[in-house]
């Protein structure tokens, strides 16, 4: 077993590093404070040529797996950048996996270079306000007249939809109650027309950049070129891209918890209270330390669900259960660098609040903690199912 990084995923991470360099933690208060999209952070990704870094070569990607584009959005988030800078790129590294996989040659050459080139940004519509995780009872309709399908329906909690060109959107095609098993829904990557989509902003509790929506969909016309594999089988298509999306968010919530915990082993190095360094008590080294640990075994699990993955073999427990420790390991730590800076870290100049408020996003999303467990219970354990 080798459990180091391979001389090409060690320049992975230094060449992310350098492009990151220049968005330091002045600029990402500055954006938290201000709000708006870091278009220049995106494009200096697009530019590097980083967005396509699990895209196939053909197409102008890297053709690299998940564990490299996990490296990747682990070191964006580590810079200090944290869920701001790794949701600004977010949904180009997993995203439109489904339509890799079940994309016909002409929609991959016709949608992958935009979103590599950094020319188009696309959001993913799936999440309903009614419905929640329970993916299969969705109401969005798309009802299919000749050569388009039209939309009507609400989506909610969208990233970047008020920047997004395009959207990935999953909507029924065939009536719930005419439906069995999965079937009935249907994948679209389409233009996102905002004559007949509208988009709210939600105000939120962090992660100010990087826009979540509520989408109201009225009439959106959607040719039927634009429809990603076999109608009705559009449920299937995106679970190819659940465990991507889970490894990835586990490795980002790693990389936040380490950005919180290096900034608070800094403080307690500098900081002198009665005559010494506050790092030199236990009462601060050792939830510090026992912080470094619980990060150093999220990002083992999470380097384990993505070789699984990569390798073609199951791999879901390991990647609910790598976001699972992921998460909490990470909001430990950032509510320890808070703790350490004592009431400075109630100060938004320290960055470390900032970092507590992001760390709620990989608890809560794409799934909770709750269900994964519950996952786990019935797929690994052999328990009933209790949902």
């Amino acid at each position: 077993m080798d459990f180091g990084y391979s001389p090409e995923q060690a320049q992975i991470r230094e060449a992310i590093e350098r492009v990151c360099a220049p968005f330091d933690a002045d600029y990402w208060l500055r954006k938290d404070r201000e709000g708006g999209f870091p278009h220049d952070f995106h494009r200096a990704l697009a530019d590097a040529g980083w967005l396509g870094i699990a895209m196939p070569e053909q197409y102008g990607g890297a053709g690299l797996g998940i564990s490299e584009a996990a490296l990747m959005m682990h070191t964006i988030a580590a810079t200090g950048a944290g869920l701001s800078g790794a949701s600004a790129v977010h949904m180009n590294i997993f995203g439109l996996h489904p339509v890799v996989v079940f994309g016909s040659d002409a929609q991959k050459a016709r949608w992958l270079p935009p979103l590599i080139q950094g020319k188009d940004k696309a959001c993913f519509g799936v999440t309903e306000p009614n419905t929640g995780l329970n993916t299969l009872q969705l109401k969005t309709r798309a009802v299919r007249e000749g050569d388009h399908y039209v939309v009507h329906g609400q989506k909610v909690w969208i990233s970047t939809a008020q920047v997004a060109t395009k959207i990935l959107l999953l909507a029924r095609t065939t009536p719930i109650e005419d439906c069995q098993g999965t079937e009935g829904l249907s994948l679209f990557y389409t233009d996102l027309d905002r004559s007949t989509v509208e988009v709210r902003e939600i105000d939120k509790l962090g992660r100010t950049c990087v826009d979540s929506n509520q989408v109201f969909i009225d009439g959106l016309r959607i040719p039927v070129e634009d429809r990603v594999g076999e109608e009705g089988k559009g449920f299937s298509y995106i679970l190819h891209g659940l465990n991507p999306e889970r490894i990835l968010i586990a490795s980002e919530a790693v990389g936040l918890g380490r950005a919180a915990l290096a900034r608070a082993a800094g403080y307690a190095a500098e900081r002198e209270v009665f005559g010494r360094p506050i790092g030199q008590n236990q009462g601060i080294q050792h939830p510090l330390a026992q912080s470094w640990v619980e990060l150093e075994a999220a990002h083992l699990l999470v380097q384990k669900a993505a070789w699984l993955y990569d390798h073609h073999q199951p791999c879901g427990a390991e990647a609910n259960a790598a976001k699972y420790l992921a998460a909490e390991a990470c909001y430990r730590a950032c509510e320890r660098a808070i703790f350490t800076h004592g009431g400075m870290g109630y100060a938004k100049e320290y960055h470390v609040e900032r970092y507590l408020r992001e760390a709620w996003i990989p608890r809560l999303a794409p799934v909770s903690p709750q269900l994964i467990l519950c996952f786990i219970a019935e797929k690994v354990l052999g328990l009933p199912k209790s949902y």
